[in-house]
């Protein structure tokens, strides 16, 4: 079982930056795609950004293509979302999810990833 642990939530002004972070751990053999997703307040849970298993290639969603940025360490236990130029609209749960089998057409789709974190509340004030 995979262990997923986000952090680095907050609250900031527009235009300002945030880092967040997730913690991997447990039976991490074999390679995952890593995602990031959010909900904000009645609405439906929404792709971010994913850096799939095979080569690490990247993929974002269009309203945030240019500002944000997935990353993750070597050692492949942390992940990172770097988000700049934060708008109002960006506020919301977001949640780190690992997939060891979810396939290149389906990375935006929430239910195609098996693993989940508790989600950090990020808050961007006008």
């Amino acid at each position: 079982q995979v262990q997923l642990t986000e952090s680095g939530g907050e609250s900031v002004q527009a235009g300002g930056s945030l880092r967040l972070s997730c913690s991997v751990s447990g039976r991490t053999s074999g390679s995952y795609t890593m995602g990031w997703f959010r909900q904000a307040p009645g609405k439906e849970r929404e792709f971010v950004a994913a850096m799939f298993r095979s080569y690490g290639s990247t993929y974002y969603a269009e309203s945030v293509k240019g500002r944000f940025t997935i990353a993750r360490d070597n050692a492949k236990t942390m992940v990172y979302l770097q988000m700049n130029s934060l708008k109002p609209e960006d506020t919301a749960v977001y949640y780190c999810t690992a997939s060891r089998t979810v396939i290149l057409s389906s990375i935006t789709r929430s239910g195609a990833y098996e693993h989940w974190g508790q989600g950090t509340q990020v808050t961007v004030s006008s």
